[in-house]
């Protein structure tokens, strides 16, 4: 039988039917699909080597997050690509928000920081 590779954190339930595990993918796709519902995201950034699977035809979710799982508490690193137009600190600041909400929500893990790197602008296709 193969080894799993893949980090997990472990949440505790109060009823105590057992474990409940969670791959950091998908720690890191709450934050991706998050950040893309974000008014003037224009996408998530990641790096050759993804951006070269995706053309493949393998979409990646967790394009552009980086992830530290310690003790219950989460920071998250992304990249993102912006649209042309839209106010870097607040788009930050929403994007920020609804990652660390989306994950609390969804996890019952602690978001300590969330941090954007501002990677590309792009503009609309529509101008």
């Amino acid at each position: 039988m193969a080894t799993e590779n893949t980090h997990t954190s472990t949440i505790e339930l109060d009823e105590g039917y057992g474990q409940v595990t969670i791959a950091d993918e998908v720690i890191a796709i709450i934050a991706g699909l998050a950040a893309s519902e974000v008014k003037g995201v224009a996408s998530m950034a990641g790096n050759a080597t993804r951006e070269l699977i995706e053309k493949l035809g393998q979409k990646s979710l967790s394009k552009g997050v980086r992830l530290k799982v310690e003790d219950r508490e989460v920071t998250v690193d992304m990249n993102v690509n912006l649209k042309y137009g839209f106010n870097v600190p607040e788009t930050s600041s929403e994007i920020q928000d609804k990652v660390k909400t989306a994950i609390e929500t969804m996890t019952g893990l602690d978001v300590t920081s969330v941090n954007i790197k501002i990677v590309s602008v792009v503009m609309d296709n529509d101008k």
